[in-house]
C-alpha cells in the first residue's frame, strides 16, 4: 500500500480500527489506491456516523425520554 495512504489512515483512529475489522480493504487499497472515498464512506456506514444514523439515534433518545416522562407522570398521579 501506498505510504502517503498509510499515514492518512494511521492517522485517523476510526479508519485504523475498521481496516482491523475489515482486512480485505487493505488488499482492495493496495490494487486501487483511488478507492480511498469508498473505503471512508464505507467506515462511515460501519461506525453509523451518516446524518440518518445519527438522526435515527437522536429520534430514539427523545422518544425514551418522553416514554420516561410520561411514565413517571403516571406513576405521580397514582400515588395521588
Amino acid at each position: 500500500m501506498r505510504g502517503d495512504i498509510i499515514e492518512y489512515i494511521h492517522s485517523n483512529e476510526e479508519l485504523k480500527l475498521f481496516l482491523r475489522e475489515k482486512p480485505e480493504w487493505y488488499r482492495r487499497l493496495s490494487r486501487n489506491p483511488n478507492e480511498l472515498e469508498k473505503f471512508e464512506i464505507a467506515s462511515i456506514n460501519h461506525f453509523q456516523k451518516t446524518i440518518p444514523h445519527r438522526v435515527q439515534k437522536f429520534s430514539n433518545g427523545v422518544q425514551m425520554a418522553s416514554m420516561m416522562i410520561s411514565m413517571f407522570q403516571s406513576m405521580n398521579e397514582s400515588s395521588q
